[in-house]
């Protein structure tokens, strides 16, 4: 039987897995077949085949359905009534192992041998093959006849190792080339689903050449023959699709930046921007009043960057407490706790940026002896700028919940004295107990108004105005700002940073050797709380000029000017920080020095005076050194000098007006605190007392 046929694949009967195969080798491979014999069938001489043709593999195919191999196996009488004889080769002895190839093949000659009557030609070695082959696997026969039918077409013994590798080359290189052709097409396939899918959405980009259609909508919305109110009502009925809103911001930002070669045609900037930020008041939940004005502080891309921000949280950062500990020691502890961490930058040498924990950062062994605090990175800024040094008095006038105050005690070793206030008692609570956790001891906690500091105490060396602010730079700790900031908070909020601005300066000594020194700070981002402020505080006090923070290469210049404003040239020394470029909540820091008094005012009693008996005027005009500078004109600077007798050394204050305060103040400290009716009768009251007194034996 030739290779072709050997190759027909012919589905045979299920071979029954719990019968036994027989157990005899298989040839693997063929010498140089002898020519064939003419006449006889097949010949046997020495253990070597004659008709290579009916000898396959070497081996011998057992008959399917005639003689005693049709289960597959011998049983002990059929083995003993057909043992076949051998000839021509010598048995080897049960002890001895057969040889693979000449010994099978005097078995197979020998089997042949003893049934002369049941082998034909073609039909009988075809069945004797088919029943040999069931006792082998697939794998095992096709890689055989793999092997054969590669011998048999090159003409090739199947010893030649060198010309089997030279054929698998050249399979190996067509296999590649074919494989290549068919990635490239898939590649093809692939790039025309994308363009099909782009053009299905209607955003086509700028590869194609063709410019994105974004307010294509609002076109057909302008023409549609739906009135406006129905219009309105059906678009609160339906929920946004935040994935196109957000791939129309994108596309917005993209023709914004690029928007003389991107723009379609007959639509101005306006158009543009009016349809990004309501896209950015409906994806991010913005107020539509507190979206346009944050946008108007970057660019297009920017402000993008800036919304995306606020989304996500900023890194937990503590700060090493350098009066019990330092930063690499901590750092040693809390990694053998689990803790992943790493500094959290050049700039500052007590900062731990955490990555990962296992153990609550609150309540380690750690935390709770005092060797770190919990503190935002952009917390350290205002400290760091106003550099304190040893034996100083600094005041700190909103200082809760307490880690800029901790910060500035560890810095000056406990040395000198700070005046720790804020005027809400609950938050005073914290800063006490950050106080006591960490270590300090020259510090003196206050729970008054910050703008009685000029008239209670002075003279201080520096002070620290970390002022309350509308939080926009802090948007990722309290998402309530997107929605709860309006224009009246805008208006209430930079008014009183103005005048405790006024304060902190009325507050320091000019003539400190080491200080002199006010930092103002905001964790807001708007121009209205930051550049503004100062630039008041410029105008009001000549005494005061801003400095360089001293953070050299980390944050960005403070606005020169903004919109239709201008201000001093020099705010560029102040820093602003955004949560999109240093990974650190929102954060204006300005550093300013004052050279000279404070103005005062005259004897008529308007003003508010400090501790060195300088006060600053409420009505627009100014008194220096006992001459008033009157602003005039449309306020730009015109001022006129008018002699005029200085006050008393506490700035003029009357006396009666605050007879109505103290009154009201003190009723209401009977009536709460000794639970005395304020309208009672004084003399009655007393007699009572004295009566209950008497009665209780006292």
């Amino acid at each position: 039987m030739g290779v072709g046929r050997r190759l027909q694949k012919r589905q045979e009967a299920p071979v029954d897995p719990n019968k036994p195969r027989p157990t005899t080798s298989r040839k693997r491979k063929l010498a140089p077949a002898a020519p064939a014999t003419q006449g006889k069938k097949r010949k046997a001489s020495g253990g070597i085949i004659t008709n290579p043709g009916k000898h396959r593999s070497g081996g011998f195919k057992a008959k399917s359905t005639k003689g005693p191999f049709m289960s597959g196996a011998l049983n002990d009488d059929s083995r003993n009534a057909y043992e076949p004889k051998i000839t021509g080769t010598t048995r080897a002895s049960s002890s001895d192992e057969i040889p693979d190839d000449d010994d099978a093949i005097d078995l197979q000659d020998d089997f042949e041998a003893s049934f002369p009557d049941e082998m034909s030609d073609d039909d009988d070695a075809a069945d004797l093959q088919n029943g040999f082959e069931a006792g082998f696997s697939d794998e095992e026969l096709d890689a055989a006849d793999i092997e054969l039918e590669d011998g048999t077409r090159n003409g090739l013994s199947f010893d030649s190792e060198d010309d089997d590798s030279d054929d698998l080359e050249e399979l190996n290189a067509a296999n590649i080339e074919a494989r290549s052709r068919v990635l490239d097409a898939e590649k093809l396939a692939d790039a025309a689903d994308a363009q099909r899918e782009l053009e299905e959405s209607g955003l086509r980009t700028n590869i194609s050449g063709e410019r994105p259609r974004i307010l294509e909508d609002d076109l057909h919305s302008e023409t549609s023959s739906t009135s406006p109110t129905t219009r309105s009502k059906r678009s609160l009925l339906l929920a946004p699709n935040l994935q196109f809103l957000r791939t129309r911001i994108i596309e917005t930002v993209r023709v914004l930046e690029s928007f003389s070669s991107l723009r379609e045609e007959g639509r101005s900037r306006a158009d543009y921007t009016t349809r990004l930020l309501k896209d950015i008041s409906e994806y991010y939940v913005y107020s539509p009043y507190l979206a346009e004005k944050l946008f108007n502080l970057f660019s297009p891309s920017d402000a993008f960057a800036f919304f995306e921000a606020n989304e996500s949280q900023r890194p937990v950062v503590i700060r090493t407490n350098t009066l019990k500990t330092h930063r690499r020691e901590l750092a040693q502890a809390l990694i053998a706790r689990g803790v992943t961490l790493e500094p959290v930058g050049k700039w500052s040498k007590v900062g731990l940026q955490i990555f990962e924990t296992s153990v609550q950062l609150g309540a380690t062994s750690e935390y709770l002896a005092g060797h770190y605090i919990l503190q935002a990175a952009s917390s350290f800024l205002p400290v760091m700028a106003l550099k304190p040094q040893e034996h100083e008095r600094i005041l700190d006038m909103a200082a809760a919940p307490g880690g800029k105050t901790t910060h500035i005690a560890a810095m000056m070793r406990n040395t000198g004295s700070i005046f720790a206030n804020d005027a809400n008692k609950a938050r005073s609570k914290a800063l006490i107990g950050n106080i006591h956790r960490l270590g300090v001891k020259n510090t003196i906690v206050t729970n008054l108004d910050a703008k009685a500091f000029p008239k209670v105490c002075g003279g201080f060396d520096r002070v620290l105005l970390d002022a309350p602010c509308s939080g926009t730079g802090v948007i990722s700790k309290d998402p309530s700002v997107k929605t709860n900031k309006d224009a009246k908070d805008f208006m209430r909020l930079p008014h009183q940073q103005k005048q405790l601005l006024l304060h902190a300066i009325d507050s320091v000594d000019h003539n400190s050797s080491t200080g002199a020194i006010i930092v103002y700070s905001t964790c807001s981002v708007t121009v209205e709380e930051n550049e503004q402020v100062v630039q008041y505080a410029l105008s009001r006090r000549p005494n005061v000029k801003i400095e360089d923070t001293g953070l050299v290469d980390f944050g960005i210049p403070g606005f020169t000017s903004y919109m239709s404003k201008a201000f001093d040239k020099d705010m560029k020394l102040a820093k602003r920080y955004y949560p999109h470029t240093y990974n650190v909540d929102g954060f204006f820091v300005c550093r300013l020095r004052k050279t000279g008094p404070s103005p005062s005012v005259g004897a008529n009693g308007k003003g508010q005076a400090n501790g060195n008996g300088e006060a600053m005027d409420v009505d627009g005009d100014e008194t220096v050194e006992g001459v008033k500078l009157r602003a005039k004109g449309n306020g730009k600077g015109t001022k006129v000098r008018e002699h005029e007798p200085k006050g008393d050394d506490f700035g003029g204050w009357i006396d009666t007006e605050d007879e109505p305060h103290i009154e009201r103040a003190l009723r209401k400290w009977k009536k709460n605190a000794l639970g005395l009716d304020p309208n009672a009768d004084e003399t009655k009251s007393r007699q009572k007392g004295k009566r209950v007194k008497m009665r209780n034996g006292g």
